[in-house]
């Protein structure tokens, strides 16, 4: 059955059952012209992003559940990125009238998923034909103290939270692939050098899950998460604190698989560290000193972005990563 058989009224009816439970803070949620909360006197927090197929997705190697997954997912890591707790989800979904309703249906299972990992209540959105599927999501969270961008002060050390490229591997063997892998439903493949190197990378890139902010909270001093890339994203908060960075080549995290995938593909893995995006790890800043369970990668300066090479020779960082109307 296609989404045109089926119509909107029936679908929206069904989503409102199967989503429409209310939550803590929520006194109105699907059904009306709008959804209404209560927070409670703290900080709110609204992040929006959209993902669009052809650009930001390719149904050939992805599936309904793990796109649904994803897009709760990244939009999550904005609101941690601030130090916040997400809470509440809108979602636009709009699809040509040939989609298969077994697809909807798996898209919002995976919806759900993330949803309940994340603790958050999806509360409306809308629902529309285009030509090809086209996805916006707002989540909207509090903070009893949030973190910026803007704050990171010359002395603080740069720090991540996790393994960086693993995500831009993944993609890199989906593309050669060309075909989903439901991960989801425990399936493996035997692709390239294997499942133990290839599955980590491939998960990491069509299912992530973003770093919770946690005890970082005490230290950190400027913070975003890494959606873009290494290099462009640390550009971003340098240039919103009008500073700059040292960044030391060799503390870069990577990955052993993303080292055995890369020497297979034959590319620098270090490329794929800096430039590849879609980790979702956090980048932030803190006190040298602070003794913070993250992985230390350089240092704040007052001008300047360089990274310094394993022979010790430093050159300008070029803010390489993904950037939309940029050929």
């Amino acid at each position: 059955m296609r989404l045109s058989d089926k119509g909107e009224l029936p679908l929206l009816e069904a989503l409102r059952k199967k989503f429409g439970k209310s939550s803590r803070g929520l006194l109105l949620g699907i059904g009306d012209d709008a959804a209404v909360i209560r927070p409670a006197g703290r900080n709110m927090l609204l992040t929006t992003d959209m993902m669009v197929e052809g650009v930001h997705f390719d149904l050939a190697w992805t599936t309904p559940f793990q796109l649904g997954f994803k897009l709760v997912s990244v939009n999550v890591s904005d609101i941690y990125a601030m130090g916040g707790r997400p809470e509440y989800f809108l979602l636009n979904f709009a699809a040509p009238g040939r989609f298969k309703l077994d697809a909807f249906d798996s898209f919002f299972l995976g919806i759900g998923e993330a949803l309940r990992e994340y603790g958050v209540s999806l509360i409306g959105g809308d629902i529309s034909s285009a030509d090809r599927m086209m996805l916006s999501a707002t989540v909207t969270g509090t903070a009893s103290r949030f973190v910026t961008r803007g704050t990171a002060r010359p002395g603080d050390g740069v720090f991540v939270t996790g393994t960086l490229g693993d995500s831009a591997g993944g993609l890199l063997f989906l593309k050669m692939m060309k075909r989903s892998v439901e991960i989801e439903k425990g399936r493996k493949t035997s692709f390239g050098p294997g499942w133990k190197t290839v599955g980590p990378l491939i998960e990491k890139h069509l299912m992530p899950r973003p770093r919770h902010p946690g005890r970082i909270m005490k230290h950190a001093t400027a913070m975003m998460d890494v959606s873009d890339g290494l290099f462009i994203d640390l550009s971003r908060l340098c240039r919103e604190s009008g500073v700059g960075a040292r960044i030391y080549e060799e503390l870069i995290p990577v990955s052993d698989e993303l080292k055995e995938a890369a020497a297979f593909l034959g590319v620098a893995a270090i490329d794929l560290a800096t430039g590849g995006g879609e980790d979702y790890e956090l980048l932030f800043t803190a006190p040298v000193n602070d003794k913070v369970k993250a992985f230390r990668i350089g240092e704040i300066t007052h001008k300047g972005l360089r990274i310094v090479g394993k022979t010790g020779t430093t050159k300008k960082i070029s803010p390489e990563g993904y950037r939309h109307f940029v050929l």
